[in-house]
């Protein structure tokens, strides 16, 4: 759905109604195009009732032309830092003036999935203007991994200055697939990353291996990143959960917990809430099947823990945050997500551990990215393209 540079888009409430429908249409759907034969650990781990409710929607581009945007951080001063995967960062102001890229990034391997992904700056950024990027790390021999690095921004914006990196995931594959690599502030002087387990078949099966950090969360001082995991005895001293498959998106709830939401392999998406020491069972537990239509492992396995939430088909989510704003009142508290693939905005009540209702919004879109909550309650999504946007959406009127 083109929308030119500065233009506003009003949702209608036809629209609205077409948004209920193809959300009720999407609940309905046979997962995977064939018959639907698996069944949920419990009740309401998929297919949440549709919420139909919710005010008109308009949309401003903020800007355009970023070439596949994946991360996006807010300033103070209304701006926004926003990564481009091919390995620039630049700086979305208020008025939607886009910067040059800034100096001084690390080099990136930016191959298919990898490149730079998210960004993240201090809670006291007006003060000490620090910032944290997650990117794929060329290594030796044709190989790769995740990376976490820091720096601190120039009072000019231009360029990023006392660059260090600060984590490696090991070990580094030959693969451009599955970099995972959001991260997510714990408000204890942590970060937790959220990792992919680069795809093939054989480093796939280390996301349950405890010794390595392919399809792990990790938990790392953010000054530092010196180990806090889980503290498990036979564990990497960094590791804070095992067993995932691609970490697309991570926010903090409401109340204090970690949230994370994973790709699955043709279905099995997956929404989890991240806590010490627990194993989410890829490659051995999953709701999706592989690319050839064979089954992947069983969906309940002894020993692992059932995602809160699946979607099975997937609309690949990405981003998320949770809504905590003037703008939209009767969305408090609740998770908004990304969708690629679904081209959307997911938005869930859950209500404890338990997702009680799903609805979509700005089908057509474009594949969102990445979704953050602007101070003034505003909506601000990017879009993964290569003519990438920045959107902000508000209520109508």
């Amino acid at each position: 759905m083109p929308v030119p540079r500065s233009a506003s888009l009003t949702l209608a409430a036809a629209s609205m109604l077409a948004t209920a429908a193809c959300a009720q249409d999407y609940f309905d759907a046979a997962p995977n195009g064939r018959a639907y034969d698996q069944s949920p650990a419990f009740a309401a781990q998929t297919r949440a009732p549709a919420l139909l409710q919710g005010p008109e929607l308009q949309m401003q581009v903020l800007a355009e032309g970023l070439e596949h945007p994946w991360g996006l951080a807010g300033l103070p001063d209304g701006g926004w830092l926003v990564t481009e995967r091919p390995g620039r960062m630049r700086i979305v102001g208020a008025d939607g003036s886009l910067s040059a890229p800034v100096e001084g990034l690390p080099q990136v391997d930016a191959r298919d999935q990898g490149g730079l992904h998210d960004v993240s700056v201090a809670g006291d950024f007006a003060q000490t203007r620090r910032v944290w990027w997650t990117y794929a790390e060329p290594r030796e021999g044709g190989r790769n991994a995740t990376a976490v690095a820091t720096g601190i921004l120039s009072d000019d914006g231009t360029r990023m200055e006392q660059v260090e990196r600060i984590w490696q995931q090991q070990p580094a594959w030959a693969s451009t697939k599955h970099f995972g690599a959001r991260i997510v502030h714990d408000g204890q002087g942590h970060i937790l990353v959220g990792l992919g387990e680069r795809s093939d078949p054989e480093p796939r099966q280390l996301a349950q291996d405890r010794q390595t950090t392919l399809g792990k969360v990790v938990r790392i001082r953010a000054s530092d990143g010196a180990p806090a995991g889980a503290g498990v005895e036979g564990w990497l001293p960094e590791i804070w959960s095992i067993g995932h498959r691609n970490i697309q998106g991570a926010a903090m709830g409401p109340d204090g917990r970690v949230w994370m939401s994973e790709h699955g392999p043709r279905g099995g998406d997956e929404l989890n809430l991240i806590e010490q020491a627990e194993n989410h069972g890829w490659p051995l537990a999953t709701y999706g099947t592989n690319y050839n239509g064979a089954q992947m492992g069983a969906t309940q396995v002894e020993g692992t823990d059932q995602p809160v939430y699946y979607w099975d088909p997937s609309p690949a989510l990405s981003g998320m945050a949770f809504y905590d704003g003037a703008m939209f009142p009767e969305w408090q508290g609740q998770a908004l997500l990304g969708g690629l693939q679904s081209q959307s905005i997911h938005r869930l009540r859950i209500e404890g551990d338990t997702v009680t209702g799903e609805a979509r919004h700005l089908q057509g879109v474009g594949r969102v990215r990445e979704i953050e909550v602007a101070p003034d309650g505003a909506i601000v999504l990017i879009t993964d393209h290569d003519d990438g946007r920045l959107i902000r959406v508000t209520p109508e009127g």
